[in-house]
């Protein structure tokens, strides 16, 4: 259990949060300027907040001074000695143990023997994670690690931060003001807005709250489902199964019985009265409106239930009228199987 209560004034400014996650990923999300990365060095001493109780595992660590917190923190740059090889880099603040494990699972082997100079983005940041974890940390802080990166070197280190939430055996906190890889990587959503923190719980419950969509923004909005590959077809569709049943999607690299995310974006749902035929769209499950909220334009974004999951589907306020879209409303969802992008599906764990 990570323990977290956090105030302190800035000049303009009052940073207020106070909440509890279980083990896994903590992800502190919200837009510039919410406070996020002002909690985060709060937690790690770094910032003296004028109140501050921070436990880790049950441990108060918030007396405690910067070193002898045990916390390792990864920045948005790597910030590794450019004079030293990647080996050396890595045994900078090792606290014994073996080095091969992490080696391993974050696939950086071959590059023990360079220097940061040589290294893309997404490997450099990989080697800053490294270096972090053999400093043997009990809370690991990863402060928007992927913000300097461009989309293709996302796509390369997020497997390896999949792996990290599921091998390795200490709470981490992640900050972010990115919806897909909230949606990847965490285990309990914290999202906050004005230094404040609006909603605390499971990521597929919060990014699933039409109440959250002001602060995710309603191009971004789309809910999370878990799912099991069943099949891959040999016209290059993969089906995966969840609580609504089918869902088609390209292929997707996992084998059968892999569990898997999957975010679905508001946008790309489709609502009807009744089941539609004669169209492209390959996937179109039951569901039932359960809450709807007013966008301050023309949209509305509609809470539904598929199964035991939950969506959000976005539609202009015409089109809810004109439907009598209310709660309890009974209809269908339809799901462009191409709309679903690559990056928006990973590892379950």
């Amino acid at each position: 259990m990570l323990e977290v209560r956090i105030k302190h004034a800035f000049q303009g400014f009052t940073l207020d949060v106070d909440f509890e996650a279980p083990t896994g990923v903590t992800a502190l999300f919200g837009r510039s300027g919410a406070g996020k990365t002002s909690v985060a060095k709060a937690v790690a001493g770094v910032l003296h907040a004028d109140e501050a109780r921070v436990k880790v595992a049950g441990g108060a660590i918030d007396g405690l001074p910067v070193p002898r917190r045990r916390i390792g923190y990864v920045f948005q740059e790597p910030r590794l000695f450019p004079h030293m090889s990647v080996r050396n880099n890595l045994r900078y603040g090792m606290r014994g143990g073996a080095m091969g494990p992490i080696v391993e699972m974050l696939g950086i082997g071959d590059l023990l023997d360079r220097r940061p100079g040589a290294l893309s983005g997404g490997e450099a940041q990989r080697v800053a994670i490294g270096r972090a974890l053999l400093s043997q940390p009990r809370l690991l802080i990863l402060d928007e690690p992927l913000a300097a990166l461009d989309d293709a070197r996302k796509a390369e280190i997020l497997p390896y931060l999949e792996r990290l939430r599921d091998d390795v055996g200490i709470p981490i906190l992640y900050v972010s003001h990115s919806v897909a890889e909230i949606a990847r990587l965490a285990t309990t959503v914290v999202a906050m807005e004005a230094g404040r923190v609006m909603r605390v719980g499971p990521t597929a419950e919060v990014l699933s709250d039409p109440d959250v969509v002001p602060i995710i923004g309603v191009r971004e909005a789309g809910a999370l489902v878990e799912v099991t590959v069943a099949a891959h077809h040999d016209d290059g569709l993969t089906a995966l199964t969840w609580s609504a049943g089918e869902l088609l999607l390209p292929h997707v690299s996992q084998p059968v019985g892999a569990r898997l995310r999957v975010r679905i974006e508001a946008q790309d749902i489709m609502l009807a009265a009744s089941r539609p035929e004669g169209i492209s769209a390959l996937n179109v499950v039951p569901v039932t409106a359960i809450a709807l909220r007013d966008g301050a334009g023309p949209g509305v974004i509609v809470q539904l239930r598929a199964g035991d999951d939950l969506l959000l589907a976005r539609v202009t306020g015409r089109s809810a009228k004109a439907m009598a879209l209310a709660p309890g409303w009974q209809g269908f969802a339809v799901v462009k199987s191409v709309a679903v992008a690559a990056g928006n599906i990973g590892s379950a764990g």
